[in-house]
């Protein structure tokens, strides 16, 4: 899963990630602990108007969406723009909070029929589908779209087909090849059957078939890099303009989309218009106003900051107009245990208990946008957590327990380390949470030395197995909501990268984790998965390899005309295929 064609693109993707959650600090009205139109709640926004069809829903984000192309995307599944364009094998249940990680149905009649060993996965396509020229939708453009991924014209997309389907790490893509067959691990003995062949189990695949490599594409409709300027659509909406590489996406219903063949959009307005590339601050200040359009908007990438939170109190208004979403994702101290004093278990014990969780997450932006962790995997019952804390120190630290472990470790008068940061502001690298760890250490004895890199002189450096310093500050989230892509990037020992971008920040080569890991991937019953995830992510956390420090929350403002707001934990992201406007 860490070949060297693929990291630097999760790198990149984690960067935005990370963006997007970073904080913008504006004095606009906004409610101080505003409540959530979240899990609990988000049935009763806009309570005074039942969703209807009309209208149309304004789109402000922060990043471009760029790549318009199923092939070159980085989504899977979740709420966001591509999902009202792209209909893939299967998608996320539209639900609020847990009820929303679950793979259902979408272009197919059920999520997969595996085999005994989880190595054959066959779908079976519903009937009545059709692109946005009224064209039937076959297994073949659903076996074109993924083949097209392949090529390096089109990168940028998740490359675990590549790793997952025999011979598929050999493959260059249609352009490149002339076989009659194209990816043979990819099968279609009819018009409506897809079987795929796998290298090994893979009992998550049904949540790999999220991916928007799994759309369908048209051969002949195909324009290789330019197709992003205007996608054949298979979902309600079509695109009318694309300009300014995604800065500007119009879109318009699709007349040949059934919402019988798709029971979870709902495209309830006439017009999407998508306004990207624009200032968070900006963002949030047109949505509290809620001028002309602006009261039809929302955002799918701005987080609203502590300040924005802080400098407000009591607009009721505001309150209901504020979105809580969690994404699976996690803010931890990395250890390199290649590099003295880390080689030492009793040292890496030590800071987990002299880290005060507290100081960090108010350096994040205080509790309302950040949660403590004491576990690698985030806090959601979908990803196996559990709640484990190998190392208990309360929420302010243990430094007296921090002192006896390094006289255990020959340490008796403490010990002076470097702590590797980015410099640029986001949550993952914060400075202010470098800091905060700094100021924790400095009670049970540890000095701490900060060096912070500028972002990518950082990224190249702790992602290098020659280069990668004895501790940093990472971050970590998934391409969906399990433990598999989360805990195998990081600690399986054959994902060790010696050549390029290296995610395995321990060098963690445990024969007998991998063996579990492998063991997990069989499993087609995602919920005894799920615990088996849980049960390894407690046995690692007991090695003291990382130090979970958060998990970051989204809030999110949305306009006063909003109808119908949904938030999965998914991808804690308002899901604009649910939407309405007043």
């Amino acid at each position: 899963m860490a070949e060297p064609a693929r990291t630097p693109l999760r790198s990149r993707r984690l960067l935005l990630t990370a963006r997007r959650v970073a904080a913008a600090a504006i004095g606009v009205t906004l409610a101080a602990g505003a409540t959530a139109c979240g899990p609990k709640d988000a049935a009763d926004a806009g309570a005074d108007a039942a969703p209807h069809k009309g209208g149309t829903l304004t789109v402000l984000n922060s990043e471009p969406q760029t790549d318009f192309d199923p092939a070159r995307l980085y989504t899977s599944g979740g709420g966001k723009v591509p999902t009202l364009v792209f209909r893939t094998l299967t998608t996320r249940k539209r639900a609020n909070g847990a009820a929303g990680t679950k793979a259902v149905p979408d272009l197919a009649t059920d999520t997969g029929r595996p085999s005994k060993n989880a190595t054959v996965w066959t779908y079976t396509l519903k009937d009545g589908l059709k692109f946005e020229d009224g064209t039937p939708i076959t297994s073949a453009d659903i076996k074109y779209g993924i083949e097209r991924s392949f090529a390096a014209e089109l990168s940028g997309g998740a490359p675990y087909l590549r790793d997952w389907l025999i011979g598929g790490e050999k493959y260059q893509g249609p352009y490149k090849d002339n076989s009659k067959d194209g990816l043979k691990s990819i099968e279609t003995p009819d018009d409506k059957t897809l079987v795929f062949h796998l290298k090994k189990p893979e009992g998550e695949f049904p949540l790999l078939a999220t991916q928007t490599q799994f759309a369908p594409v048209p051969r002949a409709k195909d324009t290789g890099t330019k197709y992003e300027e205007h996608p054949v659509s298979s979902g309600p909406y079509q695109v009318v303009k694309n300009t300014g590489d995604g800065e500007h996406l119009l879109l318009k219903r699709n007349p040949h989309w059934s919402e019988r063949t798709d029971k979870e959009r709902h495209a309830y307005p006439d017009t999407v218009d998508v306004r990207s590339g624009l200032d968070s601050a900006v963002i949030n200040q047109r949505l509290a106003t809620g001028s002309g359009p602006d009261a039809a908007a929302v955002t799918t990438d701005t987080n609203l900051g502590p300040a924005e939170l802080a400098r407000v109190s009591g607009d009721k208004e505001l309150e209901k107009r504020v979105g809580t979403g969690h994404f699976g994702y996690t803010n931890y101290l990395a250890f390199n245990p290649k590099v003295k004093p880390f080689d030492k278990p009793e040292v890496r014990q030590a800071i987990a208990y002299a880290v005060n969780r507290r100081s960090v997450v108010n350096a994040a932006g205080g509790s309302s946008l950040a949660e403590p962790a004491t576990t690698f995997l985030p806090d959601q019952k979908s990803f196996g957590y559990t709640g484990a804390d190998p190392f208990p120190a309360g929420r302010t630290g243990n430094p007296e327990k921090a002192r006896e472990l390094l006289k255990k470790a020959g340490y008796p008068h403490g010990l002076k380390i470097t702590l590797t940061h980015s410099t640029a502001k986001n949550f993952a690298t914060s400075p202010e949470v470098a800091t905060a760890v700094q100021d924790a250490l400095k009670k049970a004895g540890i000095t701490v030395e900060l060096k912070g890199l500028e972002d990518n002189d950082y990224k190249d450096t702790v992602h290098s197995l020659k280069d990668e310093p004895g501790l940093f500050i990472g971050g970590w989230g998934a391409d969906w909501p399990s433990g598999g892509p989360f805990l195998a990037p990081i600690f399986d020992g054959r994902q060790i990268v010696k050549d390029a971008y290296n995610f395995n920040h321990a060098q963690l080569d445990d024969p007998a984790v991998n063996h579990e890991i492998d063991a997990i991937n069989k499993l087609t019953d995602l919920h005894t998965a799920a615990a088996r995830w849980g049960a390894l992510d407690d046995r690692i956390g007991e090695q003291a390899l990382s130090v979970p420090l958060f998990h970051p929350v989204y809030k999110r403002l949305h306009g006063k005309s909003i109808r119908n707001v949904v938030i999965s934990d998914w991808d804690g992201v308002l899901d604009i295929s649910q939407v309405a406007v007043k």
